[in-house]
């Protein structure tokens, strides 16, 4: 059995006949850009989320960019984030000519450590990004109660948390403005690209769509120097109709990771932990273990696909070359350790059994 890390095909033949007819439509009304599915999705999302604003765009590196942006960073400014994360959370901020200020995960939830961020803060600081890795929220409590303090932006990462819950509100309505990815393997993808910008504040909402539209407000007439950065009309139909089962998704893969954890209890494999105050929605499974690559081989020898999530933190990455190297302990032992296997809601119980039969053997 060849077991995939995440199973589009599968996904897709269970929804095949609501998508094809919605995207036949579509074609049929040829409006393209900006048209009616986009502005059902970004409706629709914000509903979902309890966002006051969610504006979609062309990808989660964007909605990164476009949210640090609109929320007022500037060159010059330091922010904040996590080493241990993929580059475009990084990218964005170096993109507004600010620095990143990468600083120490805690070692269970591989998110943010308040702790760090609070030593990290200097009089040039403007913002936190957290990034709710692998779906599982950051300590937003203290990463809030800093912000308040040294009044600093929280913009969130959220590319890999959409559906995901911290106390009584959802990954993207903790800060100022957050960013989600719809890359085709997250728990909400969709067929290409896709990313989306959420917010409460709406300066910054009316800012990002202008942003994302080469700076217009209306057609023809230019306030800034903006993007092209729109979400393709094809794309929002299918994360519309996806939309609906977000819910549903994001329940079984919680049942696959518990179940993962349930039958690799015991092992030398350490766990992650599933916690009681939020929602962790299991983007990745991700274990920590010893002699990693050793364990990575065995289990791709017995067919089941594995991934490491991330290899080299970004503070070690030769963009970042010229960033003050920090010493990161906690970082650099979970990115020589981390393994992440096989997830995805229409996991079978044979598919998870053979999974753990493949880890434990290795």
């Amino acid at each position: 059995m060849n077991i995939p890390m995440v199973d589009l095909k599968g996904q897709y033949e269970t929804l095949k006949t609501e998508i094809d007819g919605a995207i036949l439509q579509a074609l049929g009304e040829t409006r393209f850009i900006l048209g009616p599915n986009v502005q059902a999705f970004d409706q629709e999302a914000a509903e979902y989320l309890g966002a006051s604003h969610a504006i979609s765009c062309a990808n989660g590196t964007d909605a990164l960019q476009l949210a640090l942006l609109a929320a007022g960073i500037e060159p010059g400014d330091e922010v904040i984030t996590s080493a241990f994360t993929f580059i475009a959370t990084a990218e964005a901020i170096r993109y507004l000519g600010a620095t990143p200020v990468f600083v120490d995960i805690q070692p269970h939830s591989f998110n943010l450590d308040p702790s760090c961020v609070r030593e990290a803060i200097t009089d040039r600081t403007s913002a936190i990004l957290p990034v709710h890795l692998f779906g599982q929220p950051a300590d937003m409590d203290a990463i809030q109660a800093l912000a308040e303090e040294f009044d600093l932006l929280i913009v969130e990462d959220c590319a890999q948390s959409f559906g995901s819950r911290y106390r009584d509100k959802t990954t993207g309505t903790l800060g100022a403005a957050a960013a989600f990815s719809f890359f085709p393997s997250k728990n909400l993808g969709c067929y290409g690209d896709g990313g989306m910008v959420t917010t409460d504040d709406a300066a910054i909402a009316e800012r990002i769509k202008m942003l994302r539209n080469h700076g217009s407000s209306r057609q023809y007439h230019h306030d800034v120097i903006g993007f092209n950065s729109r979400l393709d009309e094809l794309q929002a139909v299918i994360l519309r109709i996806k939309l609906k089962h977000i819910d549903a998704y994001n329940r079984l893969r919680l049942e696959v990771a518990r179940a993962y954890n349930d039958r690799l209890a015991g092992s030398r494999f350490e766990t992650p932990v599933i916690p009681d105050d939020r929602d962790h929605v299991f983007h990745q499974y991700t274990l920590l273990c010893d002699a990693r690559d050793t364990a990575r081989e065995a289990i791709i020898a017995q067919g089941v696909s594995c991934a490491v999530y991330y290899p080299i933190p970004l503070h070690r990455q030769i963009a970042f070359k010229d960033t003050e190297q920090p010493v990161l302990p906690v970082t650099e032992s979970t990115a020589q350790r981390c393994l992440s296997l096989p997830i995805f809601p229409e996991m079978s119980e044979q598919q998870i059994e053979t999974v753990c039969e493949a880890v434990l053997s290795a």
